[in-house]
């Protein structure tokens, strides 16, 4: 079975430790229903931009978790 997990980055692709402690995830759907809840907290703790895998693959990132300017 494979795990949804997150990666926490700054800007600049240097991992960093989450605010929230994050866990594997069943689905994909799972662990985007996560972030959509945690993003704001996510990014006060320092954390710029995510990136998902699915196992040691990258699905898609990064992402950021600034709101886009208008």
């Amino acid at each position: 079975m494979a795990a949804w997990t997150w990666r926490f980055e700054k800007t600049d692709g240097t991992e960093v430790q989450p605010a929230v402690p994050p866990e594997d995830f069943p689905t994909q759907g799972d662990a985007e229903s996560w972030i959509g809840e945690h993003w704001k907290a996510l990014q006060e703790g320092g954390a710029d931009q995510v990136r998902l895998f699915e196992d040691a693959t990258e699905i898609y990132g990064p992402m950021s978790l600034h709101a886009a300017e208008a």
